[in-house]
């Protein structure tokens, strides 16, 4: 992506799939944020959509695909994979294969994904951690003589440029900036090694489709008559971000805040959103926060609404622990379970939920759909759910992505839910239209309440 901006192009950024931090670093990159595309969560039309809206004001659109490309729901289908996307939106794919250590097996696997799937365009293959130009030479001729693919050029092996990493996967653009000269070295790999510069003059205009609006059908909305504080800093960064989309297309002024540096929410706001990222590891400055700690619990005794989920869901919680559970740290309380980090994931994959009540998301049988990843888990998980008391209940009837029952909770009291789920307000028209409703509501009652 920088490469292709520093050859004097606008560049749209997406990524295929869930993942909330290698859209964070293409947003610093770009300029332009990144849009998640998923063909789980979304429907094929939905996701037209997104990517066309996605690519206005650009003149190239970059799709990162989702692990393999041909990685999805299963082994004997392409639901959620690159390759469904692909087809869904008529991209081209350049391949990019892991070339150490290897000569001429590679054209066997540039042949085999030329065959595995005949209605993807192939337009090109990249060779990374090649270890010299004559290693490069016997790829490329490999390539040459036995596929259709055309060569591209290669990435270097170079083991002192890397993005860091951790449990969730990489450190998020909040917390790193690959060094000056890494990028530079990157980029002049780039122009001196590919053939890119040309191959992008090349490439065909997309024609835009005629797909289904993502703005909201209700003309009633009371327009930024609600103020909804957004979580967002170091701790506090995995949204989609089309959910805060939705939220403004229904009516709402998003407003920012920081969990870690404000000691008070923004003013006059009527909901709290509290996405997911690593408060685990900012556990100890959050918890001294005490006055937001308190605010926040004031308004959840109040009933405003209030949605957590992940990271978000653990900060609304009693206490949380780190991974040397040597320290539980306070939190603001909103629920009574405390927290732990485990050294190993809890929870991975795509799920469904039925909401069981009327609640912040929509009315009772809506279905919407999500993501679960994570490492901490609920202390004494074998008896918390006997403590659904105290006006608690559980909100969701949850399912994989195969139809199987689940055990994941949205915990809810007052008006305040929290889950481990990450949910797409796409997946379902009216989520994002119903948490808007449900802060308006409150601005209203609580004007009442005033008079």
């Amino acid at each position: 992506m920088q490469y292709i901006i520093k050859l004097g192009y606008k560049v749209a950024p997406f990524k295929i799939g869930p993942d909330f931090i290698d859209p964070g670093h293409h947003t610093k990159i770009c300029k332009k944020p990144s849009i998640n595309l998923d063909s789980w969560m979304l429907s094929k039309k939905y996701n037209q959509s997104l990517f066309q809206a996605g690519c206005e004001g650009s003149d190239i659109a970059i799709v990162e695909g989702v692990m393999g490309l041909f990685d999805g729901y299963s082994g004997t289908s392409e639901s959620g994979s690159t390759a469904q996307m692909v087809k869904w939106l008529n991209l081209p794919v350049i391949l990019v294969v892991d070339a150490k250590s290897m000569a001429r097996s590679v054209a066997a696997i540039v042949q085999g994904f030329e065959n595995f799937d005949k209605e993807l365009n192939i337009a090109g293959v990249l060779f990374n951690r090649v270890g010299s130009p004559n290693h490069y030479k016997y790829l490329k001729e490999a390539v040459e003589a036995n596929c259709k693919t055309q060569v591209l050029g290669y990435i270097s092996r170079n083991d002192n440029i890397h993005l860091p990493d951790r449990h969730l996967g990489l450190v998020t653009a909040e917390e790193f900036n690959l060094p000056e000269h890494a990028m530079s070295e990157l980029i002049t790999m780039m122009d001196k090694n590919t053939s890119l510069k040309n191959f992008v003059k090349k490439i065909p205009e997309l024609k835009t489709c005629s797909c289904v609006s993502t703005k909201p059908t209700d003309k009633k909305k009371d327009s930024h008559q609600v103020k909804i504080a957004v979580a967002r800093d170091k701790a506090f960064c995995f949204y989609y971000k089309d959910n805060i989309d939705i939220l403004q297309k229904n009516g709402a002024k998003i407003v920012e805040f920081s969990p870690l540096t404000d000691d008070s929410l923004p003013d006059n706001v009527h909901g709290i959103y509290l996405g997911g990222g690593y408060p685990e590891l900012f556990a100890e400055k959050l918890s001294k926060n005490l006055s937001l700690l308190k605010a926040i619990k004031i308004k959840s005794r109040q009933n405003m609404p209030i949605y957590g989920e992940c990271g978000g869901f653990m900060y609304l919680c009693q206490s949380m622990t780190d991974l040397q559970k040597d320290i539980q740290y306070p939190m603001t309380g909103c629920f009574p379970f405390s927290v732990e980090m485990n050294p190993q994931m809890r929870s991975l994959g795509y799920r469904e939920i039925t909401l069981k009540n009327d609640l912040l998301l929509g009315r009772k049988g809506d279905v919407l759909r999500g993501h679960e990843f994570h490492y901490s888990s609920i202390l004494n998980n074998d008896s918390y759910i006997n403590r659904f008391n105290n006006g608690i209940t559980n909100a969701y009837d949850v399912t994989q992505r195969d139809g199987k029952e689940l055990e994941l909770y949205g915990f809810f009291k007052n008006r305040t839910l929290g889950s481990y789920l990450h949910i797409h307000f796409g997946s379902m028209k009216d989520s994002g239209s119903s948490f808007v409703q449900a802060c308006l509501d409150f601005k209203n009652r609580e004007s009442d309440f005033n008079a």
